[in-house]
């Protein structure tokens, strides 16, 4: 593609700029206004700058990808409520066998989920979760964050769902699930492996020292609070959202504190039927011991006549019986109630099990190869349906700003490819990028690496996927399935270079550091130390094992 002219490069140019430094910068002194609102207004640039028209704007937004996006957060909320990740913060610490067993645990948990359930969803989950887990064991926390982060970006690779970059190229490659998911898995599992491999490997010292004096704050955490955190899905990873999600998470948490606990009525129903009992009981003897039994000796009559006679007062007395209706009232209402109480967990328990076999329901049509965004859409809407209660609440918490978010980056990205600048780039580099060389592969690596990071995953994919894959298209039609499965790879780990390669670390981050009574900062040069060796070891195990 030619260049455009001059004025046009330029005003391109400036409008991508303030889209960038938004996007990866997005609390910027001069001009705060988070990515969400730095997207829109590029991409207002782009049509005002006349860049782009209105019409090309419009046609440049990608529905299918929007209808994925906005599918799987639905699926993801519903699966909040049925307790999904209840369960998975369990799993953390079931029958822990110490701290390198929960490295493990946490590396394979977050792997598996962020594949199902999006990386920054899953980071959301259990941030919060794996805090708590290493207080209890008086271990210091950024060893098990790490963990959770870097195998959240890796193990999000693994499908088309996992995060938005591999969205954008899934819509785009038309690759189905199955071979998306079967290309990339290997990798993924040894990915994931490798990246534990050198967490154990660097924290190793760490995590054979436990502390020997408890922390002051490890008195808040008890055994049961690891398992009580409630979910709010992620929506941007800047300051404002993550307030917001606070909010939501504790108002979730106090309504859930709220709810009747079926086992406590139960337990005061059957308190109260004992004491009903030992009342018929008491009542029985009294009246026994009025009638009296003959060959009792003097003494034990003179004890008998004065008990019996106390406790048949008491017993038939007015106030007596009144007490004793009145408990048998309270008795036969507590009773109703625990029978309501029982029905309605069976319901609970019932719409739980819908709400999983949707999950897995879509996640086997995705497998057979239907169309992504109306399955996804479609599982939402079931699970909707199945609620039978207004859906209102559920749909809130759908991350709304991000798919404003996307809307504003498809149009500044397609404005900027009419600029001309990405294609002359490229042009430069796609001799020596070609992938049917080891070298060449090398090179288009780097090259995804760094722009990764320096212009964030998904600018980079929608930048180069279409490029890379005619280049890759010109070899062999193998190889333009390859070319894709490598962007979304390494687009995906680059992630774990820095704190500020992906939104999901920069959840894990947020999150931890706003933790009540169990906040944590996780340092740029602490992950940094980290990110550079397992980024660049993780990334080239895993293109080996590219199918």
């Amino acid at each position: 593609m030619a260049m455009a002219s001059l004025v046009k490069v330029i005003l391109g140019s400036i409008a991508f700029a303030i889209f960038w430094v938004l996007a990866v910068f997005p609390a910027v002194p001069f001009l705060p206004i988070g990515r969400t609102a730095g997207s829109l207004l590029s991409a207002m640039l782009m049509v005002l700058f006349q860049v782009i028209s209105p019409d090309q704007a419009y046609a440049a937004i990608d529905l299918p990808i929007l209808g994925l996006l906005f599918g799987t957060m639905v699926v993801s909320v519903y699966l909040e409520r049925a307790d999904m990740f209840k369960y998975l913060g369990k799993l953390l610490s079931w029958k822990s066998k110490g701290p390198k067993d929960l490295i493990c645990r946490i590396c394979l948990i977050s792997a598996i989920s962020s594949a199902l359930f999006t990386n920054d969803t899953s980071c959301v989950v259990l941030t919060e979760f794996v805090l708590k887990i290493a207080r209890q064991h008086n271990l210091p926390p950024h060893p098990f964050l790490i963990a959770l982060a870097s195998s959240a970006n890796i193990g999000s690779s693994a499908t088309p769902i996992g995060n938005s970059q591999n969205l954008v190229i899934a819509v785009q490659s038309k690759i189905s699930f199955g071979k998306f998911l079967i290309g990339i898995l290997p990798a993924m599992l040894m990915g994931v492996f490798v990246n534990a491999v050198i967490i154990l490997l660097m924290y190793w010292k760490l995590l054979s020292s436990q502390k020997d004096e408890e922390d002051a704050t490890a008195d808040v955490v008890a055994e049961e609070d690891v398992t009580s955190h409630r979910f709010s899905p992620a929506t941007m990873s800047h300051e404002t959202s993550l307030n917001s999600q606070e909010r939501n998470s504790r108002a979730e948490s106090i309504n859930f504190q709220s709810s009747p606990n079926v086992n406590i009525n139960i337990v005061h129903v059957d308190t109260l039927r004992n004491r009903a009992s030992s009342i018929e009981n008491e009542i029985h003897r009294v009246h026994s011991g009025a009638i009296g039994t003959p060959g009792n000796s003097n003494e034990s009559k003179e004890v008998s006549t004065d008990g019996s006679s106390q406790r048949r007062e008491e017993a038939f007395s007015p106030k007596g019986v009144a007490s004793t209706i009145r408990l048998s009232n309270v008795l036969s209402q507590q009773i109703l109630d625990g029978k309501e109480n029982l029905a309605t967990r069976w319901k609970k328990i019932l719409w739980k099990s819908c709400v999983y076999l949707v999950t897995v329901g879509m996640l086997i049509s995705l497998l057979m190869g239907l169309n992504m965004s109306w399955t996804a859409i479609t599982a939402a809407l079931a699970l909707v349906v199945l609620d039978f209660k207004d859906a209102r609440p559920s749909l809130e918490k759908v991350s709304y700003s991000l798919l404003i978010f996307f809307c504003g980056m498809f149009i500044t990205v397609d404005g900027f490819n009419k600029t001309g600048i990405p294609s002359t780039l490229w042009d430069f580099m796609e001799p020596y990028a070609q992938i049917d060389h080891v070298s060449g592969t090398a090179v288009l690596a780097v090259v995804i690496l760094v722009l990764s990071n320096v212009a964030s995953n998904v600018p980079t994919v929608l930048l180069l996927g279409g490029r890379v894959a005619a280049s890759a298209a010109a070899i062999s039609a193998a190889d333009e399935k390859k070319s894709w499965l490598i962007l979304a790879w390494v687009s995906t780990v680059a992630g774990n270079l820095s704190l500020l390669g992906s939104a999901a670390n920069l959840i894990v981050c947020e999150q931890a550091r706003r933790a009540p009574h169990l906040a944590y900062t996780l340092s740029f040069w602490n992950h940094l130390k980290f990110g550079v060796p397992s980024t660049l070891i993780v990334t080239a195990i895993g293109l080996m094992l590219l199918r």
